[in-house]
């Protein structure tokens, strides 16, 4: 390895946004980087690695390489990689780049996993726009599902999430269904006086689409009233982390384990307390050695781990780049 080369590319790539660590063999942060979202399926596969290469080239830059290989390998944890004929496909399509000997694609959900554990051994949830999970062991055994939505059997996430408020919420207000304060508290949040003004301003795009997982929080504000629909909204969610969870463990033969179960994403890593402690009491009924907990430290950082792991870094490397980024 050339001396200024890096051991680990490490990137991290979600809908939203990019981060890239050039790692040493030491575990040090030589250079990092931030592009956009990576969404392969809205503007290309090759379109969607420039943006990658972006964030790339601006970690190298720092590390102050200037041409690849920039690594000895790319570990790259990739939102969009969900079934193995993408991770396939999205493999290749960085390797054509040259940025390291040797490329790893996993789904981003591997590097939520990683970050929250201390050696590649558990589960993690993750529930953000949307909803996944995923378990691993260090002999490379892994379990996941294919989180493409409903047409692979999932339910949550905080776009979901909203949908359901909506639906309850407009339900109520026109008589169809029970009472709910949703029918006022979604409609106030836009400044709007009644759901059937919140529904014509979401179908005209008066209200942007985008901005319906903002009715998240919401929803779990109205449940901490009491709510009963909203409530039952969120037991349903602390369900659908539970049945997640024990599945994975199960398929791992680690039900019945000592085992990290790693919450993350935006509505788990937010401590809704109703939702904990319905997650907390389901999982000890069913998987009563698992050790829920909740990271918040950068995915990036879980990409590095995965890397560090594969190329073999003794324990104080990894140690010194989880003081560098913290576990959260």
């Amino acid at each position: 390895m050339r001396a200024t080369e890096a051991a680990v590319l490490a990137i991290d790539a979600g809908n939203s946004k990019t981060d890239v660590a050039l790692v040493g063999a030491d575990g040090a942060v030589l250079g990092t980087g931030r592009g956009g979202g990576f969404q392969p399926p809205v503007v290309g596969v090759e379109a969607a690695v420039d943006v990658l290469g972006a964030a790339v080239g601006a970690a190298a830059e720092a590390a102050g390489l200037t041409s690849p290989p920039y690594a000895a390998h790319v570990a790259a944890c990739l939102a969009n990689a969900d079934l193995p004929v993408e991770e396939a496909e999205l493999t290749a399509a960085l390797e054509r780049r040259g940025w390291a000997a040797t490329t790893e694609v996993r789904n981003d959900t591997f590097a939520i996993l990683r970050a929250g554990v201390d050696e590649p051994r558990g589960v993690a949830v993750v529930c953000g726009a949307g909803i996944n999970c995923v378990g691993m062991l260090p002999d490379g055994r892994t379990a996941r599902f294919p989180a493409i939505g409903r047409i692979s059997g999932d339910w949550g996430g905080g776009g979901g999430l909203a949908e359901e408020a909506l639906w309850f919420a407009a339900r109520a207000e026109d008589g169809r269904g029970e009472p709910t304060e949703l029918a006022r508290a979604l409609p106030a949040h836009f400044g709007l006086p009644t759901m059937y003004a919140l529904i014509e301003a979401l179908h005209l795009g008066r209200v942007p689409a985008v901005r319906r997982h903002e009715l998240a929080p919401v929803l779990f504000a109205v449940a901490r009233t009491g709510d009963p629909v909203a409530l039952g909204l969120v037991r349903r969610l602390a369900d659908e982390v539970v049945a997640l969870s024990t599945v994975a463990l199960r398929r791992l033969d680690l039900l019945d384990e000592e085992v990290p179960v790693v919450l993350g994403g935006s509505v788990l890593a937010a401590r809704h307390p109703d939702l904990d402690a319905r997650i907390a009491e389901l999982l000890a009924h069913k998987a009563p050695k698992a050790e829920l907990r909740v990271v918040t430290a950068p995915p990036v950082l879980g990409a590095a781990l995965l890397g560090l792991d594969r190329t073999g870094a003794d324990p104080e490397a990894t140690a010194r780049l989880r003081e560098r980024y913290g576990r959260g």
